[in-house]
């Protein structure tokens, strides 16, 4: 069964929506989202870590992103070595594995 696709309509602070370059894949039996692809982007997959199903490290820290869009009720459990951010980070996924010695070629 192939997977579906989603991709989000993002509305602007005018209201005015644009959809999304991202697709985000899912199983379309379940409603499992399986990963997220971008043509803006066609290096890089990021699997939806209820996809994996093998075991992996405990990362060394953790990146709260997004936070500027969280609920209020949402209190996000960021450790001593985690680093928050309203929006993304500067650093990208790989360097941030690349820095902390987790990057795979």
């Amino acid at each position: 069964m192939r997977p579906a696709v989603y991709r989000a309509e993002i509305a602007d602070q005018d209201g005015i929506c644009e959809t999304s370059t991202g697709e985000r894949n899912f199983c379309p039996r379940c409603a499992t989202a399986l990963w997220l692809y971008d043509p803006s982007w066609p290096d890089l997959v990021h699997p939806f870590a209820s996809a994996v199903d093998t075991e992996l490290p405990k990362p060394p820290a953790r990146a709260h992103l997004m936070l500027r869009f969280k609920p209020e009720w949402v209190d996000p459990n960021v450790g001593l070595d985690d680093k928050r951010f309203d929006l993304y980070p500067d650093e990208s996924i790989e360097d941030w594995h690349r820095r902390h010695g987790l990057w795979i070629d």
